[in-house]
């Protein structure tokens, strides 16, 4: 009899055999979402869980390399989240500044943050631009972290970008209201240059984007996944791409 590891493994490459490596998406966002319910049912502090998820990233980022997705964009830290207790903020922005740090010193992906670092602490910001700065230049894949990110924050704080630029520039309000477009919001916003998400993947069961690259989604595809984040495989990560490449993208026409 084969083991349940056994046929877990050949499903798994069941899967990746059977892929369609021409409908594979460019762009996937992750919201990685259940580490703390997934350590409350473990019976372990909420810090066990978000450590367990950061370790899960790399996992993740490499079968991101080995479908041929060109960028991925990690929610690691939303803007309501900075709202939880203090000391849970503190010990979770340490863990995230880790897993930066880590993605950084590896050596052979570009990292992007994006998010509203000015309602971090001066600290965790400068780390996290520190992080960044050192994969300037590297090519392969595209990784953005979304840490302090707020769908409604960025299209706010791209606004802003746009209005100050064009008053540098010497417009008055009114010259910018008659010429904004959407590609002007949309070239001031974090993930500015990038492709939009094809596909976007929600783990722990949760049905909602939380605001999750709002502009950008206009088109996207959504898979929810009903595994808590820390227990995400390959094998759900396929059949999230499985899905994707059987819809019908009609892109709005």
């Amino acid at each position: 009899m084969r083991s349940p590891e056994l046929l877990y493994q050949l499903y798994e490459r069941r899967l990746a055999r059977d892929l369609d490596r021409a409908n594979i998406p460019r762009h996937v966002g992750v919201i990685l979402d259940g580490n703390r319910r997934w350590a409350r049912e473990l019976g372990a502090p909420a810090a066990h869980g978000h450590r367990r998820g950061a370790d899960k990233i790399t996992e993740l980022l490499h079968w991101s390399e080995d479908a041929g997705v060109d960028v991925v964009t990690l929610w690691m830290l939303s803007t309501d989240n900075l709202e939880r207790d203090p000391a849970e903020v503190a010990e979770l922005l340490e863990i995230i500044a880790g897993a930066v740090d880590k993605l950084a010193d590896a050596g052979r992906r570009r990292l992007r943050v994006v998010g509203s670092l000015d309602l971090l602490p001066d600290d965790v910001a400068e780390r996290l631009r520190r992080a960044e700065a050192r994969t300037e230049g590297r090519g392969g894949l595209q990784v953005n972290v979304a840490i302090g990110y707020g769908g409604r924050h960025e299209i706010t704080d791209a606004v802003r970008s746009l209005l100050r630029e064009r008053a540098a520039a010497g417009q008055s309000i009114e010259e910018v209201a008659a010429e904004i477009g959407v590609d002007d919001i949309t070239d001031h916003l974090y993930t500015k240059g990038q492709p939009d998400p094809d596909l976007v993947i929600r783990t722990s069961g949760e049905q909602r984007l939380s605001g999750f690259l709002l502009w950008q989604s206009v088109h996207t595809e959504y898979y929810f996944c009903e595994v808590y984040w820390p227990d995400f495989r390959r094998v759900d990560f396929l059949r999230a791409l499985r899905a994707y490449a059987q819809r019908e993208r009609r892109l709005g026409r």
